[in-house]
């Protein structure tokens, strides 16, 4: 599933604070389910190269399970962060719309 609501700022891999509600109901969902192991995947949109985007989608997965578990209290073993980049796009990535789109976190 997409988490609508986690934002990164182009082309960094730091969680901004206008994320909180997102992560907020990650973290219910983690809670009421203590058995539950969840990959956290991260996506770009096509814009640069695959490699850059492949890096950049790695370290936002890693990023918001790094939130999870330092400030949320989730433990570590239950997630799993990978990148995958511009590989499994939702949208086009020849207009801002579809590309924005394509920046996402997934479950």
């Amino acid at each position: 599933m997409t988490v609508e609501g986690i934002f990164f700022d182009t082309g960094k891999s730091v969680v901004k604070p206008e994320s909180k509600p997102a992560l907020d109901e990650v973290e219910k969902l983690l809670k009421s389910n203590p058995a539950l192991e969840l990959w956290v995947v991260g996506h770009t949109d096509s814009v640069g190269s695959v490699d850059d985007n492949m890096r950049l989608a790695e370290a936002r997965a890693k990023a918001v399970t790094a939130e999870l578990v330092n400030v949320y209290g989730i433990d570590a073993a239950r997630l799993h962060g990978y990148g995958v980049g511009p590989l499994a796009p939702v949208a086009g990535n020849d207009a801002e719309d579809g590309r924005a789109r394509n920046r996402r976190v997934e479950l």
